[in-house]
């Protein structure tokens, strides 16, 4: 039984790494379409509201937040490898050190996801302001990208769904590894009474 769950705790750190990699390449990408599709359409790269496309704008007012989005990524890759330091991928007993690495990463995991997905949906709505008729005769016009698709967006769901599912089962994991303790701590001390 140890081994198997021994084998099931290393892939759950791994998964939460990857999950926390995936974070990162989101947040890298998120800008994608909307600097193909936006950033042209403004006249002064000083001054966001002079622009072609109403709406457009959302480029500008995302810069903060995906600086953000990407710290916050590299800060939660930092917290995955924690799990690594702390031995928490391969330790049979959990001591103090491995139950603060799996709360610190579950917290930090749940913080994230909640920030990134308030900040995500308000700029989606803004995205969604734009006069994408316009957008669409200056994507003609200056033979630009016209990308009118909130797949970046949705896309977020997915990816912060990953990370909770990763800091889960590593709560999981740690509630199976105290019940474990305790069984074997049972056992030893049937096995004093009965010497």
């Amino acid at each position: 039984m140890y081994k198997r769950q021994l084998t099931f705790q290393k892939i759950i750190c791994f998964f939460a790494l990857a999950a926390c990699a995936l974070a990162f390449i989101y947040a890298l990408g998120i800008m994608t379409d909307l600097y193909d599709s936006l950033y042209y359409t403004m006249m002064d790269p000083t001054d966001p509201d002079d622009t072609w496309v109403q709406g457009s704008q959302v480029y500008y007012h995302m810069q903060p937040f995906n600086r953000q989005l990407l710290n916050y990524s590299i800060v939660m890759i930092l917290f995955a490898c924690l799990l690594f330091i702390t031995g928490t991928h391969s330790r049979r007993r959990y001591y103090i050190g491995n139950i603060v690495s799996t709360g610190v990463f579950a917290v930090s995991s749940v913080a994230y996801s909640v920030f990134s997905h308030i900040n995500i949906e308000k700029y989606k709505a803004e995205f969604l302001k734009i006069d994408f008729e316009e957008l669409e005769f200056f994507a003609d016009l200056y033979d630009t990208p016209y990308i009118d698709s909130t797949f970046w967006f949705d896309a977020h769901y997915a990816v912060f769904g990953v990370l909770l599912l990763a800091a889960a089962l590593l709560i999981v994991n740690m509630i199976a590894k105290f019940v474990f303790m305790r069984a074997e701590r049972r056992l030893i001390e049937e096995g004093k009474k009965v010497l």
